[in-house]
C-alpha cells in the first residue's frame, strides 16, 4: 500500500510541474506574444519579398536565396510554388507571408494585391 500512495503523489507532483509549467508558458505568451505575432509578420513580409525578388527578377535558386537571411530571422522559412512564382515565408505557428511575382510590378505581398 506504500508504493501505491508513492506512486500517487509522484504522478501528483509531475501533474502539477506539468500544470506550473503550462501556465508559464501561457503567460508569457500574453505578456510577450503580442511583440513575438508583430516581429515575426516583419520577418516574412521582408523575407518573402526579398526572396521573390532574389529567385524570380535575379534569376537565383531558392537555396541560395535563403543564405541571404539577416540575423534574427533563423526561426523564419521559406517555400516555393513555381507555377505561381510565389515564394511564402512562415514563421510556424506564428506568421506567414507570400509574395508574388508580377509582370511590371515585380514581387508584391499577397495581401496587397487589389
Amino acid at each position: 500500500m506504500a508504493t501505491a500512495k508513492t506512486r500517487s503523489s509522484k504522478l501528483r507532483r509531475r501533474l502539477l510541474l506539468l500544470i506550473l509549467f503550462v501556465a508559464s508558458l501561457a503567460t508569457a505568451w500574453v505578456i510577450w506574444g503580442e511583440g513575438v505575432r508583430r516581429n515575426a509578420g516583419a520577418g516574412t513580409a521582408y523575407g518573402a519579398h526579398v526572396t521573390c525578388s532574389c529567385r524570380y527578377i535575379e534569376g537565383r535558386s531558392l537555396d541560395d536565396c535563403t543564405k541571404d537571411k539577416v540575423e534574427g530571422m533563423e526561426f523564419v522559412r521559406f517555400s516555393e510554388d513555381p507555377e505561381a512564382k510565389s515564394i511564402t515565408a512562415t514563421v510556424p505557428f506564428v506568421a506567414s507571408d507570400t509574395a508574388i511575382w508580377r509582370e511590371g510590378y515585380g514581387c508584391v505581398l499577397r495581401e496587397w494585391e487589389g
